[in-house]
């Protein structure tokens, strides 16, 4: 069996759907036919056409029957395939990848591990650093062809919320009587799941969110949830298996404990964005991570991050559909996608989301001045650090090209100053609403009150 194929990419899949789909019908057809291609080696030696001694084996090769009609991008071996028999001559195998200790070229038994296991792609499954990088280049080149990029989207607080049946609260209880049945998911978006003992809720929009996303990008789920759970949500997400398929990546299957990290994707990291409301999580890649607004429909939810608030639930309440959060970033995907592709001047092979992103950010307060006054010392840095991504100039000190005075009291110098000069006086949460949305939020909702 053999990753290196060289047949043309199909429009109709991914590299991780490929890669199981591949396996999946390789191993069934060919479990039990290795041993007898090595017994039958001396047969071929003594081919008509190869008087020389040239040695010569059986080995598989992937061939493709047809390309479909689509979107996608990132084919690198064909959905619909077929295993083919074809003698090649002998080379010395770089053994790109194994499942256990076996190469999956050419099936000799292999001493250590080494490169990065894909375990969500095919049980077993790991490649090699190169044959990584080779997927990866062709990935890249397939995407562009189709215009498309990859995105990674984080499951809980970002699509959707869960919560442990034992854990609704009284004022949340009504919600057993009001779930929507599992016949007929396209139509729900409040499931309970009785076998895993939650219940879920879909962040609104979401539905439409997925629909438009794919369109520009071929879509990745990836949670700090085991692989059971990733799976259960995958099928209220895609019930009928149109953006995911087998690109659900969960805990089990990262290479570094509490965190995600893009080495277990088959995509160029210079063509991914991520969408996720842990900035820590994204460590190594925060310059590809838009951070999402935390979706806390369930008490539960409020109490794991320490907000001492009703939740949606208990309010009876919902985020708006055509406001809410997800239709604010889908906004902002478009706008990432067509810079992209249609209005930098570089060679499309050269290009990099993550400056981007970096431009698309940097135009948010572009034009605004801000001084802080009487800020709780922690949490100033990363209020300036955040202004400063989106666009904004901080100063340390009052003058007349001040636009904004962030502050949480009213009575400081410097809030009666802005007062006095009819400069825009806001609460820093006018700066983090500015961050989730990506765009300058009205000041008249971000009034700072008089302290009592």
């Amino acid at each position: 069996m053999s990753f290196a194929t060289d047949s043309p990419s199909p429009l109709h899949s991914s590299s991780s759907d490929d890669f199981a789909t591949f396996l999946d019908t390789a191993l069934d057809a060919n479990s039990s036919s290795d041993h007898d291609e090595i017994q039958n080696q001396d047969d071929d030696y003594n081919d008509d056409d190869n008087a020389q001694s040239v040695s010569r084996i059986k080995r598989h090769k992937v061939e493709s029957i047809e390309e479909t009609e689509a979107s996608t991008s990132e084919g690198i071996v064909k959905q619909n395939l077929v295993v083919a028999e074809e003698s090649v001559e002998v080379d010395v195998c770089s053994h790109p990848g194994s499942f256990g200790n076996m190469c999956i070229r050419c099936g000799q038994k292999l001493d250590g591990e080494s490169g990065v296991t894909l375990s969500y792609i095919h049980k077993g499954l790991r490649l090699h650093d190169q044959e990584i990088s080779r997927l990866r280049s062709t990935d890249m080149k397939d995407l562009l062809r189709h215009k498309k990029l990859n995105l990674v989207l984080d499951l809980d607080h970002t699509l959707l919320n869960s919560t442990l049946l034992m854990d609704l609260n009284s004022e949340e209880v009504h919600l057993t009587t009001e779930t929507d049945s599992l016949e007929d998911v396209f139509k729900g978006s409040l499931f309970k799941l009785h076998h895993i003992h939650m219940m879920t809720k879909l962040r609104p929009f979401v539905r439409t969110f997925l629909k438009e996303a794919s369109k520009m990008f071929e879509m990745y789920i990836y949670t700090m949830g085991d692989r059971p759970y990733a799976l259960e949500m995958a099928k209220l997400l895609d019930p009928g298996g149109e953006y995911f398929n087998s690109k659900v990546i969960s805990r089990d299957d990262g290479t570094q404990k509490h965190q995600k990290g893009l080495d277990v994707l088959l995509g160029q990291e210079s063509a991914v964005l991520i969408l996720d409301d842990t900035e820590n999580a994204w460590m190594k890649h925060k310059d590809n991570l838009i951070l999402m607004e935390r979706y806390n429909f369930f008490a539960s939810s409020c109490r794991q991050f320490g907000f001492n608030c009703k939740s949606l639930a208990e309010l009876k309440s919902d985020e708006s559909e055509p406001d809410g959060a997800l239709a604010k970033i889908l906004e902002v995907l478009k706008r990432a996608h067509s810079r992209f592709f249609d209005e930098l001047q570089e060679d499309l092979a050269g290009r990099d989301v993550r400056q981007v992103l970096k431009t698309v950010r940097s135009e948010v307060l572009s034009g605004c001045v801000l001084v802080f006054s009487r800020i709780v010392h922690s949490a100033l840095p990363a209020l300036r650090k955040m202004a400063h991504q989106m666009g904004a100039i901080c100063l340390t000190e009052l003058d007349p090209s001040v636009t904004h005075v962030v502050a949480t009291d009213v009575g400081t110098e410097k809030s009666r100053w802005a007062v006095k000069e009819g400069k825009f006086l806001v609460h820093p949460r006018w700066i983090e609403a500015a961050n989730y949305f990506w765009e300058k939020q009205p000041e008249e909702n971000f009034i700072v009150k008089k302290k009592e």
